[in-house]
């Protein structure tokens, strides 16, 4: 172990480092990672990953013995967007990918493929499943949703389509050689997800009516069905199958326990359920993993714990503890995103005080350990210093927590111009790790503050039940309380506090300049919401209206006092809108309409409009540009 410790620190020492008195432009922190999705074959002779050349996305398969390195697939993520990949056997690699349609008269929304490379062929990536037109199938909105990889058998996977009745899929067996599919399950009314057993065994149907949900153990015979767990959207019976072990009878789930999500496991022969971990504070928002090499359920992970995860496999437990005694936990976070199927090879991701994120390749027989690439090359200590866990009270008294990170060199009673962040969902919540908007703003002198406000996830349900028709008020609140927290500690001037955000953190954003003006001094939203009325009557086109209906209410007069598109008028503060024109999660109406209506009042707004961007800048110029943007506002509002 003496000799890989002495590998670690002789490698990373000679990973690229920012330049010292020179200051970084936008692109170091706003660009996609250098490298990622780092990936063993399951035999461990190949390595694969995403490698970013100017802005395009490259998959990359290298061959460790030959040491020659082929590209799959490219996409600059602009009008086709390469969301995942992953090793079917030794040969095939699956792909998937995202495109962005129009429905005629409609909403744009998100449509999927999936595609196969085998890396022996003829070097071209080809659209692994499709319909039969000749039998009257349809071509699926989602076209790659695996549902099983079939253990034993290394060139069938099992998919799920809507061939036959649309958002009704049915299951099919694809042979990975071949690409010809054959149906196994046919779609049933109402069903709307599969689940397959670790032999692949299609074994449960989730059924959606309106906002009612319904896990059944699927028998053909309709006698020998049970349904496992049945509830309605926002309620506390809410259950989530995460999946089964190696024994086809035990199934894990999340459901709560005393308000809080915890990990339960049930053995389908008894019905019986069992308690397999549950945090008395926070939601279990983790989830279970397999050893590839025995097949069973190895642990699981959770944002609270210790370490962040938890090993039941023995052998990666020894891998695990042998990694920390020489990677300490008081200065390195690790995570073992990858093994060969023996398990003697890994990828291992590691962030530091030196490292915004780095990828190592292991050899546990020969105790070697050495740098693969870095996925932020230009940021480490010297520009950045990480987010601090912090918590405020609320006006009335409840406890939020959130995330702060200042300058590098910051000391104490400085005060600093300070931007407030809230996250995206809005029942979603922000952790400690690096993301870009914090990094770059903290690195231009900013104090950034991200908080979990009421309605975030992962602190109970009570809390995050705050999101249903909440939009505006005391979640808002949160906000404008973090403010005044800044002020209170002497890290933020008064007179110099902006609030800027993504998605619901746009809408939160806008909506502070209405609520709050004399907190906030300016407001920057990227593709966020303005009109919630708007929201609602579109939700007519989708499946999950009922949802939508009940997550926001119906009552007009209600949701036109908690649109920021209704308040043009009595807004006084500078805004700056930037939207993806393919955004289809927060479609850009919402942006331009907000934009018109300010400009009609003769408000200081300034709007950019990303042509074909998508709602989360997947594509890197669009990113580069909207962080410039986004540093320039702030700068001329807080600093000038």
């Amino acid at each position: 172990m003496k000799y890989l410790l002495l590998t670690f620190f002789a490698v990373l020492s000679l990973m690229p480092r920012a330049a010292e008195n020179t200051q970084l432009p936008v692109e170091s922190f706003a660009s996609l990672r250098a490298f990622s999705q780092v990936k063993f074959s399951p035999s461990g002779e190949h390595i694969s990953f995403i490698r970013n050349v100017n802005g395009e996305l490259v998959l990359m398969v290298y061959n460790r013995k030959t040491k020659e390195a082929d590209a799959v697939i490219r996409s600059d993520n602009h009008t086709i967007f390469f969301d995942w990949y992953e090793w079917a056997n030794d040969e095939v690699l699956l792909l998937g990918a995202r495109y962005i349609q129009r429905q005629f008269g409609g909403p744009k929304y998100t449509s999927t493929r999936l595609y196969a490379y085998n890396i022996g062929g003829d070097g071209k990536a080809k659209l692994a499943i499709k319909p039969n037109f000749n039998r009257n199938e349809r071509q699926p909105q989602f076209g790659d949703q695996v549902i099983s990889f079939l253990p034993d058998q290394k060139d069938k996977i099992l998919v799920q389509g809507d061939f036959d009745v649309a958002n009704a899929p049915g299951v099919y067996e694809l042979n990975l050689s071949t690409l010809r599919k054959k149906k196994i399950q046919r779609s049933r009314s109402k069903v709307i997800d599969w689940t397959a057993d670790r032999q692949g065994n299609v074994r449960i149907a989730l059924k959606m009516d309106e906002d009612e949900f319904e896990y059944i153990l699927y028998d053909e015979d309709r006698d020998n069905r049970k349904t496992l767990f049945k509830y309605k959207a926002f309620t506390p019976d809410v259950v989530t199958v995460l999946g089964f072990d190696k024994d086809p009878n035990i199934l894990y789930f999340k459901a709560l326990k005393d308000g809080y999500d915890a990990l339960y496991k049930m053995d389908l022969t008894t019905m019986k359920k069992e308690l397999v971990f549950s945090d008395d504070n926070y939601d279990f928002d983790g989830h279970i993993f397999y050893s590839p090499l025995t097949g069973e359920v190895a642990g699981f992970t959770h944002s609270q714990l210790d370490e962040g995860i938890r090993y039941w496999n023995e052998d990666l437990n020894k891998l695990y503890t042998g990694l920390r005694a020489v990677l300490p936990k008081d200065k390195f976070d690790i995570d073992i995103i990858d093994t060969s199927k023996d398990q003697r090879q890994y990828v291992l991701y590691l962030t530091s005080d030196d490292s915004a994120g780095t990828y190592m390749i292991g050899n546990r027989d020969t105790s070697e350990l050495t740098v693969f690439a870095s996925a932020f090359p230009d940021v480490n200590e010297t520009v950045y210093s990480g987010k601090k866990k912090i918590s405020y009270k609320a006006r009335d008294g409840l406890t939020i927590e959130g995330y702060l990170t200042l300058p590098v060199g910051y000391k104490e009673g400085d005060k600093l111009p300070t931007i407030v962040f809230p996250h995206g969902g809005p029942m979603a919540r922000d952790y400690a790790g690096f993301d870009y908007w914090t990094a770059l703003l903290a690195y231009n002198g900013y104090a950034v503050l991200q908080p979990n406000f009421r309605g975030s996830s992962g602190y109970g349900h009570e809390f995050e039940m705050a999101a249903v028709q909440g939009f505006g008020k005391e979640m808002q609140d949160d906000l404008q309380d973090a403010a005044n927290w800044l002020v209170e500690e002497g890290i933020a001037n008064k007179d110099k506090i902006c609030i800027g955000g993504a998605s619901y953190g746009g809408y939160a954003a806008l909506m502070a300049v209405v609520k709050h003006p004399e907190t906030f001094k300016c407001a920057a939203s990227f593709a966020g919401v303005t009109d919630l009325e708007r929201i609602v009557s579109k939700a007519r086109y989708f499946t999950n209206k009922e949802i939508v209906r009940k997550q926001f209410g119906t009552d007009g007069d209600k949701l036109e006092k908690v649109s920021p598109v209704n308040f043009a008028k009595q807004i006084n503060r500078p805004v700056l809108l930037v939207h993806g024109s393919d955004d289809n999660v927060v479609p850009v109406y919402h942006s331009r309409e907000m934009d018109d209506e300010l400009k009609d009042e003769g408000k200081d707004v300034t709007y950019i409009e990303l042509e074909d961007g998508d709602h989360y800048l997947s594509h890197q110029p669009y990113r580069i540009k909207t962080l410039k943007a986004f540093l320039e506002f702030f700068d001329k509002n807080l600093k000038n």
